[in-house]
């Protein structure tokens, strides 16, 4: 089965939470502090896979959660790290926000990219050691790892597109033009998916092209097979019109082409100005009378179209068209790349219960899901950015919690990496 759309949750794993541990040894006094630190979270790794052609494997599995970090041991040992969660999609896949739609990446190219990062591991009582504070009973809480609702959408990466409505032999143009082996019958709808073949003009000449399912009038609503792959095309830099000028089934060419263009128009204006070819195809079984070849031409060429003749179950007329679109490529820009769209939402103030505060004696250590995810987004380098991290403390209550549990002007204040000194 052919899958290219599916919603997934993926979660990169928590940081392992720090120790609180001392050094006991036999003849050693006063060991000291000894907690080691957390181990970082498992992130959500994409890998393109060339080997993939469809999102089937997430049609059952929805869900991915990769390894939370160990926490910390005694002796400084530092919990292990969570493996990161590797997950493999088709090149071309474009991965977007389930709630705004936007593209978040465009797995085209062969890198990896990380969708969720792991959380921070905690730090042990061995870094809140200082000469006036000699046995730190406290330490850091790991940090959650990001999760994410995210759309799987593939968009096949293909120079040439062929349209146009069913049975008008799409799927025998391909096979005969590469070693593509679509499934080829004499009914609509055959083609339940698209099908990529790899054409071989000369030496070092060559193009991928995209045997796109029938589109049928309706298509960009939801109407037949046309609307779960009209996003296929998307991608193509030119595309190919095939319209049967047999007339074996009744049908009238010059409608047939611009019903074909008209769905092309509603789905998206861009693809609508794409280059095109128009290919008259089934030319060997024109009825004799019949005057579907020359009213088709005149009215394709009127428009600025170029126009071939070609028999693709006879292979009459394919290889000069093959020639001409590998010529027609050489001009175009290259294949589409969707540029990045999210914006991740600026994070805000949860509840102030939500946070856990430790203290010790003039040391206070804060810490909480909703504050790392707070302090990431902070540029503590900006003045702006300071005062915003400033107003969703006091909103919250963070400062009156503080001042009730007795903190005083001058104690130290901990909120995950940073230090600061209390001021009212």
């Amino acid at each position: 089965m052919f899958v290219d759309k599916v919603r997934i949750f993926v979660k990169a794993g928590n940081g392992g939470n720090g120790a609180v541990a001392f050094h006991r040894e036999k003849f050693v006094s006063a060991g000291g502090p000894a907690g080691g630190d957390g181990g970082h979270g498992g992130s959500i790794v994409l890998r393109v896979d060339d080997n993939m052609s469809t999102l089937m494997d997430f049609r059952y599995k929805r869900k991915y959660t990769a390894p939370n970090g160990q926490d910390g041991q005694g002796s400084r040992c530092t919990g292990k790290r969570g493996e990161n969660l590797v997950i493999k999609i088709p090149r071309g896949t474009v991965v977007r926000d389930a709630e705004t739609g936007d593209v978040i990446k465009d797995m085209s190219d062969g890198e990896d990219f990380v969708l969720c990062r792991g959380g921070r591991g905690g730090w042990g009582n061995k870094h809140f050691a200082t000469p006036t504070r000699q046995v730190p009973r406290f330490a850091k809480a790991g940090t959650p790892g990001e999760e994410h609702d995210v759309v799987l959408e593939l968009k096949l990466l293909a120079d040439v597109g062929l349209v146009g409505f069913p049975n008008v032999g799409k799927s025998t143009l391909l096979s005969v033009t590469s070693n593509a082996h679509p499934k080829i019958a004499n009914y609509h709808f055959t083609t339940l998916y698209p099908n990529l073949g790899v054409i071989y003009v000369d030496d070092g000449v060559s193009f991928v092209m995209a045997d796109i399912p029938g589109i049928i009038e309706g298509a960009s609503e939801g109407a037949g097979l046309g609307h779960d792959f009209l996003r296929h095309i998307d991608r193509c830099r030119l595309m190919v019109h095939i319209v049967d000028v047999s007339g074996c089934e009744d049908r009238d060419p010059v409608e047939d082409f611009e019903r074909i263009n008209e769905e092309l128009r509603k789905y998206s204006d861009d693809l609508a100005q794409r280059p095109m070819i128009v290919a008259a195809n089934k030319c060997d079984l024109i009825p004799e009378g019949s005057d579907n070849l020359e009213r088709l031409r005149a009215y394709v060429t009127e428009r600025g179209y170029e126009f071939y003749e070609i028999s693709a179950a006879t292979t009459k007329g394919t290889r000069q068209l093959m020639r001409t679109i590998a010529a027609k490529l050489k001009e175009l820009p290259p294949v589409i790349v969707y540029e990045t769209e999210y914006v991740k939402p600026l994070a805000q103030a949860g509840r102030p219960e939500d946070l856990k505060i430790q203290h010790q004696d003039d040391y206070w250590l804060i810490t909480g899901s909703w504050l790392a995810r707070l302090m990431g987004d902070i540029n503590f380098d900006d003045y702006e950015s300071r005062m915003y991290f400033d107003r969703q403390l006091r909103q919250c209550g963070l400062f009156a919690r503080l001042e009730e549990q007795g903190i005083q002007d001058g104690d130290t204040v901990c909120l995950e990496e940073f230090e600061f000194t209390y001021e009212r």
